[in-house]
């Protein structure tokens, strides 16, 4: 196994089962890699040492203060500031990868990155310093260190902070009940509803996704979607009206972003999303019975929380940035009274 410059700071994993012969299975995401001693999983980050499964622990590749519509959360304590870590790593290995520098350098090889040893507690101290109010394990894959984030959150929630994961949702139903309890929010990617897609493009399966979006909904964890639109590969109307009622399927009340890909990593043969394309898919989320549905990466997007119930305007963005905000803490519409879904801090 060849070393890479973050196994120093790797602990023993929590979530992994004993094998015969050495070997290890682990349960950090639905893959659930059986491990020989001395090789690593799919993820690159977890590995076999002497019959032991290690998992990264104590150290960020990156550690920066960004609002929470970044993120992103439109329904989770809108105009808050969150401290965001990662880690390198992930568990799938997108053609599209809009962050393939941080997540895909273990599995592609790269150059080690600078990685910084921290304490939980001490994450949960910069957040704090910064005047955040969340603390987001998002850059690269979290559950493949879910050990780790559940350290830095029980540190976190010590300090009265809020909690979240910007993940794939590749999850073992193990994994996702372990983090659960330290969890408030999670934003999942669902990158498309084709499990050939999964499978031949992504690295992993359609239906352990959906059963984490579902599991975690259902727990009480605040869930928004985001499905990066990819001409000619998940933009048809029916492959888009299917993910739609998929999150409309468990709840209406469930944010949906829709967002614009950008060429990156191993496909730069497609051009970026059309505006077009981006409304189209709005208006099928719409239609599916979703009461919020966003665009983004892309200027002029569709951006404002309007009121399910009257169609005031209760939250107006521009850009990352709450510009006003006519919801109470109670998540009730300031103009008629109406909730509005999702978890909110008074103004």
């Amino acid at each position: 196994m060849e070393k890479t410059a973050f196994d120093g700071f790797a602990l023993a994993a929590g979530l992994c089962l004993a094998e015969e012969n050495g070997k290890v299975s682990c349960q950090a995401c639905a893959h659930a890699c059986v491990i020989a001693d001395g090789a690593r999983g799919v993820c690159g980050a977890r590995f076999n040492s002497n019959g032991t499964l290690h998992a990264p622990s104590g150290y960020v590749a990156a550690l920066a203060a960004d609002p929470v519509e970044k993120k992103p959360f439109y329904h989770f304590h809108p105009g808050a500031l969150t401290l965001s870590f990662g880690m390198p790593g992930c568990n799938f290995s997108c053609r599209f990868c809009q962050n393939h520098e941080l997540s895909q350098n273990l599995r592609a090889g790269g150059p080690d990155l600078p990685v910084s040893a921290v304490t939980p507690e001490k994450i949960a101290g910069a957040a704090v310093s910064a005047g955040a109010a969340i603390i987001v394990s998002t850059y690269n894959e979290p559950f493949i260190s879910c050990e780790w984030g559940k350290e830095v959150f029980i540190a976190a929630r010590a300090k009265g902070l809020k909690t979240a994961f910007v993940s794939n949702g590749f999850a073992s139903e193990k994994s996702a009940r372990y983090i659960m309890p330290f969890l408030d929010a999670c934003n999942i990617d669902l990158k498309c509803f084709s499990d050939r897609t999964y499978r031949e493009i992504i690295g992993g399966r359609l239906e352990p996704v959906l059963d984490t979006i579902r599991l975690m909904w259902e727990a009480g964890v605040w869930v928004e979607v985001t499905t990066l639109v990819i001409p000619d590969l998940n933009d048809s109307d029916a492959e888009l009206a299917q993910t739609a009622g998929f999150c409309a399927g468990i709840s209406p009340e469930m944010p949906w972003h829709v967002t614009a890909f950008h060429p990156a990593c191993n496909m730069r043969d497609k051009g970026r999303t059309p505006a077009a394309t981006l409304a189209r898919a709005a208006g099928i989320g719409r239609k599916a019975g979703l009461k919020y549905v966003y665009t983004g990466n892309i200027a002029g997007g569709q951006q404002d929380t309007l009121c399910p119930h009257c169609h005031a305007r209760a939250i107006e963005r521009d850009g990352f940035a709450v510009v006003s905000r006519a919801v109470t803490a109670g998540g009730c519409c300031a103009a008629c009274g109406g909730n509005i879904a999702g978890r909110f801090s008074p103004v």
